[in-house]
């Protein structure tokens, strides 16, 4: 009876086989995908550990700029975000080891005005991904376009003839100083009239720095883009080098083995060249001779032509066969 029922069962059992097996294959290949998806925030494969950062200001900081240690490309920025009165700047960090009094700052990576992320590791501890790196510990570049944007505004504002009579009462009301100072305040007063004598100038040369400044910044992305195709042109010629490199190699090497070959076979080769020159001689003639015979068969052949075009009977003109003397037929001859 115990082998009846396990015959019985044996379909049941071959019909949940499949089930099994599909349900195991779905199982796997949705980890798979997942995996995928997540592959850039794998700890081994991935991209490396998630850190951040506040910052008072993004000093133009941006997505995919370089995280560097000691100028060492560590890692890229991730993430750009406003958070109330500060800016918290996510970045990803592979490779390297961070302390806990790590410091960060937002450093200038080109005249341009492209920037990366430098960090500074320090502490005793191990950094906590999930603690940003407060403000007291970061810190933002000096921005000289915009200095110079506020210093043409600033100057703008300022009356200069004002400024000049200033340092003018205060050198007069402090004539009976000591010589230094005295020295110290003609010498301001000589630069107030200076810059109010090149207000107009100077007004013109921080108004075309401002104009200039103004541009760099609108070019900013365009001048990025620039340097990038022209990264990705100089290593493409680096590729080609290398195949170039391997073409002349090859071109050297066919060029030696060739060389070799003739001198081995030299013996063979040239009574074969000898034998081909004399061919081609005789060929030249014949193609002559052959050239020569169609140029004298060409007017025989337009005659025969003018003589056979008539239809079915031949056209001939013969002269001489009756003398005139004979009769009327020829009485002029054939030149009549």
């Amino acid at each position: 009876m115990t082998r009846v029922t396990l015959d019985a069962m044996s379909p049941r059992r071959a019909a949940e086989t499949p089930i099994k097996t599909a349900l195991a294959g779905l199982a796997v290949l949705t980890l798979g995908v997942v995996t995928a998806l997540n592959a850039r925030s794998l700890p081994v494969i991935g991209d490396g550990t998630t850190y951040s950062a506040e910052f008072s200001e993004a000093a133009g900081l941006a997505d995919g700029n370089d995280v560097r240690i000691a100028g060492v490309e560590v890692g890229h920025v991730s993430d750009v975000q406003l958070r109330g009165d500060h800016v918290l700047v996510s970045f990803r960090v592979k490779g390297a080891w961070l302390g806990d009094a790590t410091g960060a700052s937002i450093r200038l990576k080109t005249v341009l005005g492209q920037q990366y992320l430098a960090l500074d590791p320090q502490g005793a501890g191990t950094l906590d991904p999930g603690t940003p790196i407060p403000r007291s510990r970061t810190a933002v570049p000096y921005d000289i376009l915009a200095a110079f944007g506020r210093l043409s505004s600033t100057v703008d504002h300022i009356d200069t003839a004002q400024l000049a009579k200033s340092f003018d009462t205060l050198s007069a009301t402090l004539a009976d100083t000591p010589q230094s100072v005295r020295a110290a305040l003609t010498g301001l007063s000589r630069l107030s009239d200076s810059l109010a004598s090149r207000d107009s100038q100077l007004a013109a040369l921080l108004g075309n720095t401002r104009v200039v400044s103004q541009t760099l910044v609108d070019r900013d992305a365009a001048v990025r883009q620039l340097l990038a195709d022209g990264n990705q042109l100089l290593g493409e010629v680096g590729n080609r080098e290398t195949a170039i490199s391997t073409l002349l190699d090859g071109s050297r090497q066919l060029a030696t083995e060739l060389s070799g070959l003739i001198s081995d076979n030299e013996a063979q080769i040239g009574p074969v060249l000898t034998q081909l020159d004399r061919l081609t001689s005789m060929l030249q003639r014949n193609q002559d001779a052959l050239a020569a015979g169609i140029r004298g068969l060409a007017p025989l052949v337009r005659l025969g032509t003018n003589i056979a075009g008539s239809g079915r009977f031949i056209d001939g003109y013969l002269c001489g066969l009756l003398l005139p003397s004979i009769g009327p037929l020829n009485e002029e001859g054939c030149h009549g």
